[in-house]
């Protein structure tokens, strides 16, 4: 609060529940000119206007009706209205950024930060956008807020955001009330009925994340089935179901929701008991967002883990897609012939490209320095290749995220089938030095929870490969050392072979 007050941009880490909204919502009504929120979900937004109606707080949604928009930007612009709360994608519009410049806004802050980054769980392209917009707002002083994100994620956040010389305050990841276990099947079926069986014996309330759809529904009619109050929660439902499946989750009306990722984001429910995962995560950033929405009343709470190595696979399905060339010659090309800037909504209708698909080519094409953006316009950049070359480049930006992705999961693997201290593996991953077994987690409480590292190097320092590149150490053993690499993502050393080498 004292380096907002004081003007500085900051990004802030704190475990789920140690009260990051307090972090913008005390200088905000200290500090003249009204305050801009980014908000990932309208679930949650809906939830952050309810606290702070008596300071002034509305949201500018898909799901608020014109008249009430209007209205709110207008009790904003005469000094009655403190809070705005938008969506990435609201700010990719030309209309809404423009009435955000009349205004003049003192504070910008993006909650859930993570999905800034393109390492992040939750990566949303129109977050890429935030950095414009916030140069042609003057740069307010800029707050970034999240739960979970490893070292590169907090230095591509602050890149992204464009950060003028800010202050990271990273107050530790531990949450030592939740017990971490692993249950290892050897076949669906077993995976299935233990989920089932397990999820029935918790205290409730609880969380079940699984990776599809169809997964989610089977098992809450599972779960519904043995008489539990279960329901699903996914992307396919209609939005007012969904909202109807977290009013009910919120006022305890339910004992399990069975989700997919997108559940849970914000939520601000002290009493669940567990979160249980049918499948494994798309990376331990995901994971340890996803479990820290249990215990947050401070109680012990549980994380489960239910791993099949051959689940991995499905995983690394989901990170392969690939950039198209063909889409991204074609945006390159139209903003070569328009020479000179043009607005991001006149060139994607040019391109005619759906939204998602025509801001992904627009990041990558950035990325690889094809187009640069100046004033919420678009720009070849002055060295800029002929569009089939400018389209080889940005693809492989994308095969880079790809290996990247592709390594996260392999980071899974390794906490899912880590010989020692889970909570010490899922620390370290986060950059946290932790000398100590933690005694809360299915290693410890067998007996193995050894955490002896190596001596050559400590986590955190700045490393370098002939072949992969730069990298920072993220874990040291007795005989291997973790490296995350900016290039190739994460690689896993035998100490023997480095000091060979």
């Amino acid at each position: 609060m004292q380096s907002v007050m004081a003007g500085r941009d900051t990004l802030v880490v704190m475990p789920t529940g140690a009260g990051k909204s307090a972090c913008y919502q005390v200088p905000a009504l200290l500090i003249d000119g009204p305050t801009v929120v980014v908000s990932p979900l309208i679930a949650l937004q809906r939830d952050q206007v309810v606290d702070l109606l008596a300071h002034g707080a509305f949201a500018a949604n898909s799901a608020q009706r014109g008249t009430v928009v209007d209205e709110g930007w207008e009790a904003v612009a005469s000094g009655d209205m403190e809070f705005i709360f938008l969506s990435p994608e609201q700010l990719a519009k030309a209309d809404v950024v423009e009435r955000l410049e009349s205004v003049r806004p003192s504070l910008f802050v993006v909650d859930e930060a993570h999905c800034v980054s393109s390492w992040g769980h939750d990566f949303r392209p129109d977050y890429l956008r935030l950095g414009d917009v916030i140069d042609r707002l003057g740069h307010p002083t800029t707050l970034a807020l999240t739960a979970t994100a490893a070292p590169p994620v907090r230095e591509e956040i602050a890149d992204r955001l464009h950060m003028r010389h800010a202050l990271h305050l990273v107050h530790g990841f531990d949450r030592p009330n939740i017990h971490l276990e692993v249950v290892t099947a050897r076949t669906d079926e077993a995976k299935t009925d233990g989920v089932v069986l397990r999820v029935a014996g918790e205290a409730k309330p609880g969380i079940v994340y699984a990776a599809t759809r169809k997964d989610a529904e089977r098992y809450a009619e599972a779960l519904s089935d043995l008489g539990l109050r279960a329901c699903s929660y996914h992307a396919g439902m209609r939005a007012a179901d969904r909202d109807d499946v977290h009013t009910r989750f919120l006022d305890d009306e339910l004992d399990v929701v069975v989700a997919t990722t997108a559940f849970g984001m914000g939520i601000d429910k002290p009493n669940v008991r567990f979160v249980a995962h049918a499948d494994v995560p798309e990376s331990l950033d995901a994971y340890y967002q996803e479990i820290g929405r249990a215990g947050r009343d401070g109680r012990p709470a549980n994380a489960v883990l239910f791993y099949r190595p051959e689940d991995l696979g499905l995983r690394k399905f989901f990170t392969a897609g690939s950039a198209d060339p063909v889409v991204l010659e074609r945006v390159a090309k139209l903003v070569a012939l328009h020479d000179g800037p043009i607005a991001p909504k006149e060139l994607r209708s040019a391109a005619r490209l759906s939204s998602t698909r025509f801001t992904t080519a627009l990041n990558l094409l950035e990325e690889a320095g094809v187009v640069v953006t100046a004033d919420g316009l678009l720009d070849l950049a002055d060295d800029a290749p002929p569009p089939p070359e400018a389209a080889d480049a940005a693809v492989a930006v994308a095969e880079s995220h790809q290996r990247v992705e592709a390594s996260r999961v392999e980071m899974v693997r390794g906490y899912a089938e880590a010989p020692g201290c889970r909570r010490h593996f899922l620390l370290a991953y986060f950059g946290e030095v932790v000398e100590h077994a933690c005694g809360n987690c299915d290693r410890c409480d067998e007996g193995a929870g050894d955490v002896s590292t190596g001596t050559a190097w400590q986590v955190n320092d700045r490393v370098a490969h002939d072949s992969w590149g730069n990298g920072i150490v993220m874990r040291c053993e007795a005989d291997r050392v973790t490296v995350l690499f900016d290039d190739v993502g994460y690689k896993t050393l035998k100490l023997d072979a480095v000091r060979a080498a």
